[in-house]
């Protein structure tokens, strides 16, 4: 079998299992239902997100830091090691 017949039968095969597929028997087939949330629900995930925020923060002043560090040019600055 050369390149040319794998790669037709390759490509035939994909072809042939992506029309012939169906949806999969688990799902309802209902998108459009819509899920009310209780206020406990919406405080926890607002609690999750300043957590996430808050972790944010030192972060980014840390990134500001090296990114300043890595800008400045320092000249004529000699280390003397005590031994």
């Amino acid at each position: 079998m050369n390149a040319k017949q794998t790669l037709t039968t390759v490509l035939s095969t994909a072809a042939i299992s992506l029309i012939t597929c169906t949806g999969a028997f688990a799902s309802s087939g209902v998108t459009n239902k819509v899920f009310v949330s209780g206020p406990l629900i919406l405080l926890f995930l607002g609690f999750c997100a300043l957590v996430v925020v808050m972790q944010c923060v030192p972060a980014i002043i840390m990134l500001y830091g090296m990114i300043k560090g890595s800008i400045s040019v320092k000249t004529g600055e000699e280390v003397k090691v005590k031994s």
